[in-house]
């Protein structure tokens, strides 16, 4: 069966208000990995400006000039990094005290 024209009405500009829907939006749900901790903010120094470095000083030499990161090992042991920028001496604190570069290595080492 043909279809037939039909005659369409001139379209016309109205006026229409429209008033602001709100809604409220979901959260996105992010999903965490069972082993994400939360961490506590840490006042971050600066290499650049030797007034933002605060308390840290090198054990060997005294210099003021290391750079100090937390870490947590392979192995979960969380420990504090610092490094001279002077005479180059590494070290690594855990909770129960100094690190030698050997341990570190071994809680680092990964497990197959």
């Amino acid at each position: 069966m043909p279809k037939t024209a039909t005659a369409s009405k001139p379209a016309t500009a109205t006026s229409t208000t429209t008033t602001p829907t709100t809604t409220s939006a979901k959260p996105r749900s992010t999903r965490r990995s069972s082993r994400t901790r939360t961490v506590a903010p840490v006042a971050l120094g600066s290499l650049t400006q030797p007034g933002a470095r605060q308390g840290a000083s090198c054990q060997v030499c005294g210099s003021p000039r290391v750079t100090s990161l937390a870490l947590t090992l392979t192995d979960g042991t969380p420990v504090e990094f610092t490094s001279c920028h002077a005479c180059e001496h590494r070290s690594w604190f855990s909770p129960t005290g100094e690190l030698d570069r050997a341990t570190v290595l071994e809680k680092t080492r990964k497990i197959r």
